[in-house]
């Protein structure tokens, strides 16, 4: 009798377990094809008071977000949606090979990512770029945290696919002096959290006096570190490095999650802004559930926050896909207010990029542990 009580238990926690996921998969699912269906053709330009091409760093992020959710969910128009995009686009930086500017870069993440999986496409302008900026000898493009995410993964995904350290070399020194010296260095060691650029640093403070940390800033930092990790050595000094920083932000990012399991925009001043923000959210909890599974965060501390991040960011999701709670563009927690269950962004698409990252690796740590 007590086997059979112990194997229905272990059968409801199994029967439990895959509902949690298909929950997740289908969320992921239904905010991309009201992506796909809204945006069909991906070569379109955006108009956003202005015309603007289609490799720009919105967009460029959802495609982060869509190769994440086909090694989930392995199918054949997500990848025919990217190829076209990036075949449009030539695979080519937005605005060309002489760019510094890292929010031009950030479509290689992809095109790198989609010659790797399918052997399809061309990086020679991509690394042409790449080239001439080393070849500056200015390490201080990235002024500020943002271009942590949307550039340094380029450079380190270029070295683990050629082998050239220089690559690495350069993303480091760039990663580093953005960290320590611009502004003073933007990222608080003591806080585990970074100003966004020179503007924020101290003696800035919000109207209470607390410092501004903008959650999405954050989020982009961290979402680097991990897709940066992710291709390295992990006795490598450079992840070790990188990790360092990982730890650091996860303990001062945990301490600013809300009881519902959201972060807000200002991560610890909710003294004008206090509602919730999905994509920093979402960019938290795909750096914790990240964390858990590659060993480097503890399962019993963090997990928790995981699933209510999770449960904070379905709750996001409307009846057709679109998503809520969304802060437009901009640079602190002030952008795009207010931030409600039913406000329009400016631009919806690296909102959802954002949001299936999130949602792609907490399906898998559902799964993993």
């Amino acid at each position: 009798m007590k086997k059979t009580i112990l194997a229905l238990i272990a059968m409801i926690g199994i029967s439990t377990t895959a509902t949690a996921q298909n929950d997740v998969l289908e969320a992921a699912r239904k905010t991309n094809d009201y992506f796909m269906m809204k945006y069909s053709d991906p070569t379109l330009p955006t108009n956003v008071k202005r015309i603007r091409p289609s490799s720009l760093w919105t967009r460029a992020v959802y495609y982060e977000g869509l190769m994440a959710l086909n090694a989930i969910d392995p199918q054949q128009r997500y990848l025919d949606y990217t190829f076209k995009w990036a075949d449009f686009h030539k695979w080519a930086p937005r605005n060309g090979v002489k760019t510094t500017d890292a929010d031009d870069q950030c479509c290689a993440q992809t095109y790198i990512e989609y010659l790797q999986l399918t052997g399809k496409g061309q990086l020679d302008t991509v690394k042409e770029n790449l080239a001439k900026q080393m070849a500056s000898g200015r390490v201080d493009y990235w002024t500020w945290i943002d271009a942590i995410q949307m550039a340094m993964p380029v450079y380190v995904k270029m070295y683990a696919l050629t082998g050239e350290k220089q690559y690495l070399d350069y993303a480091m020194d760039s990663y580093n002096w953005t960290r320590n010296t611009c502004g003073g260095g933007l990222f608080n060691t003591k806080s585990g959290l970074w100003w966004r650029d020179k503007d924020f640093v101290p003696p800035y403070k919000e109207i209470d006096g607390k410092d501004c940390y903008w959650s999405r800033g954050n989020g982009w930092v961290y979402a680097a570190l991990v897709r940066c990790m992710n291709e390295l050595d992990p006795k490598s000094k450079a992840y070790k490095a990188l990790k360092k920083d990982f730890l650091l932000m996860s303990k001062g990012l945990l301490s600013c999650q809300h009881a519902d399991g959201f972060w807000h925009a200002s991560l610890v001043s909710d003294a004008e802004y206090p509602t919730p923000e999905m994509t920093g959210t979402a960019l938290f909890l795909y750096g914790m559930a990240w964390g858990i599974q590659h060993g480097l965060l503890k399962a019993k501390t963090y997990r928790p926050a995981c699933d209510k991040a999770w449960q904070a960011l379905a709750s996001c999701v409307h009846n057709d896909g679109f998503l809520g709670w969304n802060q437009g563009t901009g640079k602190a927690p002030s952008a795009g207010q207010p931030v409600t269950f039913d406000s329009m962004p400016d631009f919806e698409d690296y909102g959802t990029g954002c949001f299936l990252l999130g949602a792609t690796e907490y399906f898998k740590l559902t799964i993993n542990n």
